[in-house]
């Protein structure tokens, strides 16, 4: 279940750039050195050792994947990335069901009303992590409207919670 916390988007970025700075180095060192490593222990002197340097090139990017999704996943320097990459899977997710969500909304499917209240909150933030306003303005309207009707209907407009049952909900309709 993903929740949707407030972040300040100035911090945000701040925090994003130096956690790819930080991922970037590391990458940029493995990769000489494993393709220095490489040369040393495979390749000859005086020929062509390309293939030497690209493969400790692939495995600076693989281990640094590795890195990556492993130990440095939960640690708190990546934490605003990793909350990043969450928030635009969970809306790609619910992207994925939109069609679903739209005829659900039109039906006064609670479902279907909660998980586009979530898909608008959550775009929100994104654009406003992203600093795109200029898409965010387009979804004012939209997004009005369909708060009227959940609160027309009695439904609660904090919808904050992706649960993962909504869209199960929705792909079995």
């Amino acid at each position: 279940m993903f929740e949707l916390k407030p972040c300040d988007p100035a911090l945000y970025h701040q925090q994003t750039r130096r956690s790819t700075l930080t991922v970037a180095v590391l990458f940029l060192a493995l990769a000489m050195v494993l393709s220095s490593l490489a040369v040393t222990l495979f390749g000859e002197p005086g020929a062509d050792n390309f293939r030497f340097n690209v493969g400790g090139v692939f495995a600076g990017v693989l281990i640094t994947l590795a890195l990556v999704r492993g130990p440095f996943w939960g640690q708190a320097w990546l934490a605003p990335v990793v909350y990043g990459w969450q928030l635009k899977r969970s809306l790609m997710n619910v992207t994925n069901v939109m069609h679903k969500v739209t005829e659900g909304v039109q039906a006064n499917d609670p479902t279907a009303m909660k998980l586009l209240r979530f898909y608008h909150l959550g775009l929100t933030q994104m654009h406003e992590l992203d600093a795109n306003s200029s898409a965010q303005a387009q979804l004012v309207g939209e997004m009005q409207a369909h708060v009227s009707k959940m609160q027309a209907l009695g439904l609660d407009t904090d919808q904050t919670r992706l649960d993962p049952a909504w869209l199960d909900h929705l792909k079995s309709v």
